[in-house]
């Protein structure tokens, strides 16, 4: 039934917000110059995928977990994406494909090597990667490897059509947030 919905919400709202995210394109291209990010990240089963994001950041930023980079990695027009959580918006094409949920443990890094460790303990890769989850809603970010491997195995658990529409309602409204550049 999850997967009904991604599909539903994702090609409804690329459908809708196609205006806004030209827009944030171009607004993008005379900032950085490359407008949209792709990264490889660890996804369902510990499969590679290609996560799209709009670049916040400078394009030469080195490639670690967000909260291990310098905020002034971080470009002005960067900083209001991310406050406004505009950056994630590219991502509906993830959800859409299938490689991402609205809902799930945040995609990482493969060079992450402890919360892999701890996430594949815990059946967490399991599931599709989220765009936001409990860990987001709890303000646990991914530097303590456990405790976020712990929280994502609390989602698996529990995770059902209410708590799928809790944590996006939750999110969108202002509760998540994603990880934070160090300062």
């Amino acid at each position: 039934m999850i997967r009904f919905f991604d599909i539903v919400f994702s090609f409804l709202g690329l459908l809708l917000l196609t205006p806004i995210i030209l827009l944030l394109f171009i607004i993008g291209l005379f900032d950085t110059g490359s407008p949209l990010f792709r990264q490889e990240r660890v996804g369902m089963n510990q499969k590679p995928f290609k996560l799209l994001k709009f670049r916040s950041m400078h394009v030469n930023t080195q490639t670690v977990a967000t909260h291990l980079v310098q905020v002034s990695a971080i470009t002005k027009w960067g900083s209001f994406l991310r406050k406004s959580k505009l950056d994630e918006l590219p991502q509906l094409f993830n959800v859409l494909m299938g490689d991402m949920s609205f809902v799930g443990p945040r995609p990482n890094l493969f060079n992450q090597l402890e919360l892999i460790e701890e996430r594949a303990k815990r059946g967490v890769y399991s599931i599709r990667p989220g765009i936001t989850g409990l860990a987001q809603i709890h303000k646990i970010d991914m530097s303590n490897s456990q405790l976020l491997a712990e929280t994502d195995a609390k989602v698996i658990g529990h995770l059902n059509v209410w708590y799928y529409f809790k944590y996006i309602f939750l999110t969108v409204f202002g509760k998540g947030f994603g990880d934070r550049a160090r300062k």
